[in-house]
């Protein structure tokens, strides 16, 4: 429990950007992620260089984090928006190419199915740039299984 009495939930994050300094937008929302209200950044993935997936646009850098919160999932959900939006993210056209991308992938053991928010997060598994880093810094989360079933997406450790 938290000194609020909240209870702190261990939720992982993945974050994305093929836009502008990606590398730089992707650093500073990991540090950003550590700060937010009743967060707790507890680990951090290497950054990825990954083509991207179902998108266009130049190569991602991605990462995941794993963070311990009192925010509740919507409330996460909205810290990860304000984030976004801070870094210029916009929205055109699905999958559009983007300063910066935070998707919550798991939130403790909750299964959420709202119009606004999916956990666990309803692509995850058929995304390297997810999977790989997620299970670098929580090895328990990804079956040899998972990683194998997208083996074939380029993506390079940096």
């Amino acid at each position: 429990m938290s000194e609020a009495g909240s209870p702190e939930v261990l939720a992982y994050v993945a974050l994305g950007a093929n836009l502008g300094d990606a590398r730089a937008s992707v650093l500073a929302a990991v540090d950003a992620l550590g700060k937010l209200p009743g967060t707790r950044l507890v680990r951090a993935s290497s950054l990825y260089r990954t083509a991207p997936l179902e998108a266009s646009g130049p190569d991602f850098i991605n990462a995941v984090v794993a963070l311990q919160t009192t925010l509740s999932a919507p409330e996460l959900l909205t810290q990860l928006q304000q984030l976004e939006n801070a870094q210029g993210r916009q929205r055109p056209y699905v999958n559009a190419p983007r300063t910066l991308d935070l998707d919550i992938l798991l939130y403790g053991d909750a299964v959420i199915n709202s119009p606004v928010l999916q956990v666990p997060h309803p692509r995850m598994l058929q995304r390297a740039f997810v999977l790989v880093p997620l299970a670098e810094i929580a090895p328990g989360q990804v079956s040899a299984a998972q990683l194998a079933d997208v083996a074939s997406q380029r993506m390079h450790r940096l």
